[in-house]
């Protein structure tokens, strides 16, 4: 039986092999790789093993990247740190997904199902990709405000910016109406879309379209003039230009 591990934790990979002794005895692995691109050259120079045990995470990023260069046909059981809820969703595939710790009665599991050929040789990548990336954020659509004795709740489409002044923060919209918001600004800019509103400096936060003028200025800055803003004098610093651009230029 030829066991490859590609694991970049020696202590890990160790374990693995002394749990894996009662169901191969004499087992010894034919390679234990620690990287995407020592794996990769491995399998360009050798011939595929029976069973392959393969960390998520490695030393130098994510396994699956393995499997995108080089094409194999060779059974994987995973080993990883992700919690239970990404690892039975992973297991839609007939490959195993073992929780590290490993726990030695899944390990079992998991070596039977191996022998019993219940494993699909064949990995879902697109699959793999979507359960490992992060969740898709989402942002706020209204922002609850109070005027007066009324409360009112402003869609984010009727925003122009954001502001602080005097330690208080306020929302205005495009029509250039103002209101007071109970949040700081660094709350506000964590709860909308990067790619709708921009934090040009400390005090303004604001939406593509309130974008009036740019002009250059002093010091490889630029200056802002915001739509129905009395405020002339906002600049952004010469370390936010370029991101600044970027963002106008998406």
């Amino acid at each position: 039986m030829k066991i490859l591990i590609i694991e970049d934790e020696k202590p890990a990979a160790n374990r693995l092999i002394k749990l894996l002794e009662p169901h191969f005895p004499g087992i010894s692995p034919i390679a234990n790789l620690d990287t995407v691109t020592r794996a990769v050259t491995w399998f360009e120079q050798n011939p595929e093993p029976d069973l392959i045990f393969c960390d998520i995470q490695l030393a130098d990023g994510i396994s699956f990247e393995i499997f995108e260069k080089v094409k194999l046909s060779t059974p994987v059981i995973f080993t990883t740190a992700f919690d239970q809820y990404a690892i039975k969703a992973f297991q839609v595939n007939a490959i195993d997904y073992l929780l590290k710790p490993i726990d030695p009665i899944e390990l079992a599991k998991a070596v039977e199902k191996f022998k019993a050929r219940q494993v699909k040789p064949a990995l879902d990548l697109d699959m793999l990709k979507s359960l490992l990336q992060p969740e898709k954020k989402s942002f706020k659509s209204r922002f609850l405000v109070r005027f007066g004795e009324k409360i009112q709740s402003i869609a984010i489409e009727e925003i122009a910016f954001f502001f602080s002044e005097e330690r208080v923060t306020f929302l205005q919209t495009s029509e250039g109406k103002k209101f007071v918001l109970d949040s700081t600004l660094e709350q506000v800019e964590a709860a909308v879309d990067p790619t709708i509103f921009f934090r040009i400096n400390r005090k303004y936060l604001c939406r593509v379209d309130a974008v009036a003028e740019v002009l250059s200025y002093s010091n490889s800055r630029l200056k802002v003039k915001l739509k129905n803003c009395l405020d002339s004098d906002i600049l952004i610093s010469r370390e936010k230009v370029g991101e600044f651009k970027d963002w106008l230029d998406r």
